[in-house]
């Protein structure tokens, strides 16, 4: 696991062991960037489901202004400071319940889900964004799920881009957008 480019490009990623974390893959990370790879410089970011941070830290090396970085778990907690710090980059990273921080968060202009597979922690996590309306104005939500997970095409003014299938793996795009345009 490894930082793609920007200012931490090549550097290593500690990768976690006997925990109950899966790191997106270097694939379907490089397949993230492509798809936001002009939506990142001086963004707000939110890794929620953190894990080892990879996706935020990814952000923050292709210039995001600021990430912040949620999980509940203290391991995956601990692995994300230590990623930061070998990335020599920083980011608020803390320690609390994910979808209860999304009612007293944001606004961000870009936020990356990826809570553990057959949960139906991404389902409901959207319902929070769109009630709570932390994305900012033209922001973008990235969900990584399996392939057969069904989500929601979203609400006025959150539209589903599109879905897009790696494998195993799928990666659902929604933005945030003024109907009357």
């Amino acid at each position: 696991m490894r930082v793609i480019t920007g200012s931490a490009r090549g550097r290593k990623l500690s990768e976690p062991s006997g925990m109950d974390i899966r790191p997106t893959s270097d694939q379907v990370k490089e397949a993230i960037f492509n798809i936001v790879q002009f939506d990142i410089e001086g963004r707000r970011v939110l890794d929620l489901f953190a894990g080892t941070g990879q996706l935020g830290i990814e952000a923050l090396s292709r210039g995001a202004a600021s990430c912040t970085f949620v999980d509940e778990s203290r391991a995956a907690i601990a692995l994300v400071r230590e990623n930061l710090k070998r990335c020599q980059l920083s980011g608020e990273v803390l320690q609390t319940e994910s979808l209860h921080y999304l009612e007293h968060c944001g606004p961000y202009d870009l936020i990356f889900l990826d809570p553990p597979y057959d949960t139906m922690l991404c389902d409901k996590a959207l319902q929070k964004i769109f009630a709570f309306d932390i994305l900012s104005q033209g922001g973008i939500i990235v969900c990584e799920t399996r392939r057969e997970h069904p989500l929601p095409d979203g609400a006025a003014p959150y539209f589903k881009r599109k879905d897009y299938n790696y494998g195993k793996v799928k990666l659902t795009v929604y933005d945030k957008k003024d109907p009357e345009r």
